[in-house]
């Protein structure tokens, strides 16, 4: 079984459990565990012994989000200057174009979870906020934790979403509502919206998740993959992987905003905390690092 370094691979009674393992970072998808989570969901798509995946976090979060350390530290990508041997330079993001391909490239990595043939429930708790929703609203069932806040925070300043499934699961008034403003909603909301299928208290969750899977692991593969496969052929006739391919574009397009570069500006010259207070202050919520009782929860996370 491969050695991942920011994720946790095991399979146990017809399942493979996923879990991403950066929870000091609220397992924040660097690139790294991009690819390793593709990797593992390929690995479990081949073995014969698992019938479905969960995907979960470990710590106090689903995931907070993408990384965005190499944002903040400003860093350029590398050039090669030596005239006398070939060094490959490699696209950062100064163009449309270089912005899009490496977005595209991301996408590719997490399109897995739609493609592959077994099932993939998304197990989330604490904070799924916007790269942990592009994960988990790619998997086929999300039961989530009642009070876990689900949302797209940097729509505020940051972009569009790069990953649209919103649409197809809670319909595009909901979808609007939730990017036009970048709020976030609870575990128990997004149930009634159908944004996931099933909220449970906190302490519940793993057990939910468990019994389901349970239920799945009594099942033929080739016929959970069958019935997998013709939803989602259903939704591609929707048209919901050309969508995914234009939020992309559509994103790239969203970070030609002032907004972004002044993001980007806090962020390397003021640090990250700065650029997020700046980005959700004004809202009262978020990741803005503001002081308050009436921000906190009855634990002291931020709402």
């Amino acid at each position: 079984m491969p050695d991942y370094k920011t994720l946790i691979y095991e399979v146990d009674r017809g399942r493979a459990r996923i879990t991403f393992n950066r929870p000091e970072k609220l397992n924040a998808l660097s690139f790294e565990l991009q690819t390793e989570l593709n990797a593992a969901l390929w690995d479990a798509d081949n073995d014969t012994a698992v019938h479905a995946v969960i995907i979960r976090g470990n710590g106090r979060a689903f995931s907070a989000g993408y990384d965005l350390t190499p944002m903040a530290s400003g860093r350029a990508p590398q050039r090669g200057n030596d005239e006398d041997e070939y060094t490959a330079v490699y696209r950062g993001a100064r163009t449309f174009d270089d912005d899009s391909w490496q977005m595209e490239r991301a996408q590719r990595l997490r399109m897995v979870i739609f493609d592959m043939h077994k099932p993939v429930v998304a197990q989330i708790h604490g904070h799924c906020l916007a790269g942990g929703t592009d994960i988990a609203l790619l998997c086929d069932i999300i039961i989530a934790a009642d009070d876990c806040r689900i949302g797209f925070p940097p729509a505020r300043a940051m972009g569009a979403l790069p990953n649209n499934m919103w649409l197809y699961n809670c319909g595009p008034q909901w979808a609007k509502r939730l990017f036009l403003t970048g709020d976030t909603i609870s575990g128990a909301e997004a149930a009634k919206i159908g944004l996931v299928l099933k909220s449970v208290p906190i302490e519940h969750l793993e057990a939910e998740v468990e019994g389901l899977v349970d239920r799945m692991a009594m099942i033929d593969t080739e016929l959970l993959t069958a019935n997998k496969r013709i939803v989602n052929l259903g939704l591609e006739l929707m048209g919901a992987r050309t969508m995914q391919r234009l939020a992309t574009e559509n994103d790239a397009r969203a970070h030609l905003a002032p907004s972004m570069k002044e993001f980007g500006r806090i962020a390397s010259t003021e640090g990250l905390k700065s650029a997020l207070t700046w980005r959700d202050a004004k809202f009262g919520d978020g990741r803005a690092r503001v002081e308050g009782p009436e921000l906190r929860d009855e634990n002291g996370y931020l709402k």
